[in-house]
């Protein structure tokens, strides 16, 4: 026997979604009820729970996607589950069509090492709230870089007060001393070391990170990790990533061949050489590198965030190797899995056509202006007209708002979302700030990587 679905909506989008649920023939049965609403969006829990009084033999109650309230009450009160559906009714067969799947980001593989790169000329306590803001987004380790010909007189006591606030610490230099004080002073990794100073990881207990003595000069590689392997230490090797132009396709080559000829050593790649010597998003390149890292199995990673254009690469990387685990357990594409790495662009950014927006105008019977996109730009309409432009000056003289600047200034802040999103191709819902994923200053938008239910899903019920 097939499930029985109630969908209660508002009146303006009870003939959509009939039209909606009619294309798509489902396997279920359904009910669509309208519990005195106009508009859906401005339904909430405690109002169904007044108005409802029948629930026409449904198995399962589906909201509209911005109800407020408690539905796990509501759900209690009728005996039923009760889901929250798309906030777009377009994407409903995306909802229903696709497999559930609720990913579960949490675990990842890769290390993230995130580098204080001016550590001698920073205070203690900076360096502690770089630390703590590293750990926040995503770092498991903090990385002390040293500066060439430098003084650096309070690296013990930095690196004893990281460790008392307990923080895994490396420390970075190619200065031999600087790695032996900083190794005896606590740190719990050094970077970096080669077959020449392999010595240093004798007098100390941190384990080394091992560079070739030269770029291209694996066999010294394979030496050092010879040598630690015979004394059975703990160490990690990095090839060394190279800036484009400068030998970074050679360089990708190269952490390949270390892999081929070692198969089951531990590998870090220092992703700033490209997200920091790049102007570009670093987003595409965070994914890309991590790609790689998953591919090849670096578990390992080197991150900066020096350049501005790069303030959020370790946040980048966190939700990065996230996906690439997710999508590598699952043997697929990293795709559909979260939406943080796509800052710019969305794959459904226009849920509507210029047709059907104009159908929604013909129901309007109120004064509210309504804001929607479509591939024809942006369209503003009430019940006094409909209009569409690409540039909302256009717009200002037809809105007649000159003596309301409150609603003049809504209007404005809307429709300069509304641009911004038509011109990038975002997906654009009135009232609600753009989503720029892992770009954005703060994190509240963004979906908790425990448990990501991507759009046109439904988590799974326990």
């Amino acid at each position: 026997m097939s499930e029985h679905i109630l969908f209660l909506t508002g009146r303006l989008a009870e003939k959509q979604l009939c039209q909606i649920l009619e294309k798509m023939q489902p396997e279920f049965s359904y009910t669509i009820h309208q519990p005195g609403v106009k508009v859906a969006a401005l339904m909430t829990t405690d109002m169904i729970a007044r108005r409802l009084k029948d629930t026409f033999g449904a198995d399962r109650i589906i909201l509209p996607g911005r109800c407020r309230g408690d539905i796990v009450a509501l759900a209690q009160q009728f005996n039923l589950p009760i889901e929250r559906g798309p906030e777009e009714l377009k994407d409903l067969p995306q909802f229903f069509g696709k497999k559930a799947h609720t990913y579960d980001l949490s675990q990842y593989q890769v290390k993230i090492f995130a580098e204080i790169t001016d550590a001698p000329d920073v205070s203690i306590d900076e360096v502690l709230k770089r630390a703590v803001y590293y750990q926040q987004n995503g770092a498991d380790v903090i990385d002390i870089g040293c500066l060439p010909n430098t003084p650096f007189p309070h690296m013990e006591e930095l690196i004893q007060t990281l460790k008392q606030q307990g923080f895994i610490v490396s420390i970075d230099s190619l200065n031999e001393q600087d790695l032996l004080r900083g190794a005896k002073a606590g740190a719990d990794y050094m970077l970096s070391l080669h077959e020449s100073s392999l010595w240093i990881a004798d007098e100390v207990a941190a384990t080394p990170i091992i560079i070739p003595e030269q770029h291209q000069d694996l066999d010294s590689l394979d030496r050092a990790i010879q040598t630690l392997q015979a004394k059975q230490r703990a160490f990690i090797v990095d090839p060394i990533l190279d800036p484009i132009h400068f030998g970074f396709t050679q360089s990708i080559v190269r952490y390949q061949e270390v892999r081929n000829r070692h198969p089951d050593i531990e590998m870090m790649m220092g992703v700033g050489n490209i997200t920091e010597l790049t102007h570009a998003d670093t987003m595409g390149m965070n994914a890309l590198l991590l790609g790689i890292c998953s591919e090849l199995h670096i578990n390992h990673i080197l991150a900066t965030e020096v350049s501005r254009h790069a303030c959020h690469a370790i946040r980048e990387a966190d939700l990065a190797r996230r996906i690439m685990l997710t999508a590598k357990n699952q043997n697929s594409l990293p795709k559909h899995i979260h939406p943080g790495l796509m800052a710019l662009h969305e794959t459904a950014p226009f849920p509507y056509d210029l047709s059907e927006i104009k159908e929604f105008y013909t129901q309007i019977k109120d004064p509210s202006y309504r804001i929607q996109t479509s591939s024809d730009g942006v369209h503003i309409y009430n019940r006094e007209g409909f209009y569409t432009a690409t540039d909302p000056f256009e717009l200002y003289p037809k809105l007649h708002v000159e003596q309301d600047g409150g609603h003049a200034f809504y209007l404005g802040v809307e429709l300069a979302r509304a641009e911004i999103a038509w011109q990038l191709g975002k997906r654009f819902t009135q009232d609600q700030a753009l989503n720029w994923g892992c770009a954005s200053k703060t994190t509240e938008s963004t979906v908790d990587l425990h448990t990501f239910k991507p759009a046109g899903t439904t988590l799974s019920k326990t």
